[in-house]
């Protein structure tokens, strides 16, 4: 299979942080590759890399067989870039943002009023289309904004955390685009901070924390290294969850995890159902009463939390607090953004 994506031994370094240390990787062509991480792991900076955005400071980056550090020119002419923040221009409508892309990347003006028009459609923009852009809410950009990287069918495309911010009905739509790009043969690279999005579409998963990779290979390769089965209680009371772990210590589970906003307590769970059934039994001895139980195979989320110590929707959690404060950031960012293609 041909490589469109291969990183091999990537440094960078941005100030006295290391982002990024020695991360290797690779994507085949029409494939999805998740990349996933906590906040600030280097999920951002390897896409900015791939995209030419910065250059590295060591290691082998290519694009579609292209040197990205030797030839970034051609290399922007062959993908397409999502950034964290939308880059979209307000004075224009959201057709004509649509449009003008189409025409920066030489499509016929026909042809890109053409596939704007289906976008805007599938995307549930069509009422909006021939609004002015400063009248979006958020949401509505993002959705803009995504809609402009579909549409010039790139043989490969970055999105960076494309859905934080979606509704529920918009992620699914772009997720059903993503499936037919790929199904042409556009090879996709992905960050993301919602598990089930990289279980559905990914066909491949790298894991990466404070610039390294720590595990790689399909969902569910990575799933079947977390090992056993998990059990998760709620309690009644997320006060009680200090002495439900005391009372459950002896089942093999040092580190169990607790969420005290939902009062759920997770462990492994090594034997079958008989050590739940002592587990309640355990748990009723020291005066607590589950308000339910949970068994469940290992998920992608577990995998997270298991590799770097936290859970993906307590990352996303801080990438939102982090993205409500940065706006300076974000308009940097998108400066980038039209700096380059998308």
């Amino acid at each position: 299979m041909t490589e469109s994506i291969l990183v091999q031994g990537l440094v960078k370094r941005l100030g006295k942080k290391q982002a990024l240390d020695g991360v290797s990787m690779s994507a085949g062509e029409g494939t999805v590759l998740a990349l996933l991480g906590p906040n600030g792991a280097g999920k951002t900076t390897t896409v900015r890399v791939l995209s030419t955005l910065i250059r590295p400071d060591a290691g082998h980056v290519e694009v579609c067989g292209i040197d990205v550090t030797a030839q970034p020119r051609r290399v922007r002419g062959l993908i397409g870039l999502t950034g964290q923040f939308a880059a979209v221009d307000e004075i224009l409508t959201g057709r004509e943002n649509l449009e003008l892309v189409g025409r920066l990347h030489r499509i016929g003006r026909t042809e890109a009023r053409r596939r704007a028009d289906d976008l805007l459609e599938r995307m549930g923009l069509s009422e909006a289309a021939n609004q002015r852009v400063k009248t979006y809410s958020g949401g509505m950009r993002r959705r803009l904004d995504l809609t402009a990287s579909l549409l010039i069918r790139p043989r490969v495309l970055f999105l960076d955390e494309p859905t934080t911010g979606l509704d529920l009905r918009s992620r699914l739509d772009l997720w059903s685009e993503i499936e037919l790009l790929v199904r042409d043969g556009t090879t996709l690279l992905l960050t993301t901070q919602y598990l089930e999005e990289a279980d559905r579409l990914a066909d491949s998963v790298t894991v990466i924390d404070r610039g390294k990779v720590v595990a790689q290979g399909t969902p569910s390769e990575l799933k079947q290294q977390v090992g056993d089965e998990r059990v998760t209680f709620t309690l009644a009371d997320p006060a009680e969850l200090d002495r439900a772990h005391e009372a459950l210590r002896g089942h093999g589970d040092e580190n169990p995890f607790h969420d005290r906003a939902r009062a759920q307590l997770t462990l492994r769970l090594d034997g079958g159902i008989e050590t739940v059934t002592a587990m309640v039994r355990d748990l009723s001895d020291a005066g607590i009463t589950p308000v339910t139980h949970e068994v469940r195979r290992p998920s992608l989320d577990d995998v997270f939390l298991t590799l770097t110590g936290s859970t993906a929707t307590e990352a996303a959690h801080e990438a939102e607090q982090d993205k409500a404060t940065s706006g300076r950031r974000g308009k940097a960012s998108a400066r980038d953004r039209n700096g380059a293609t998308r």
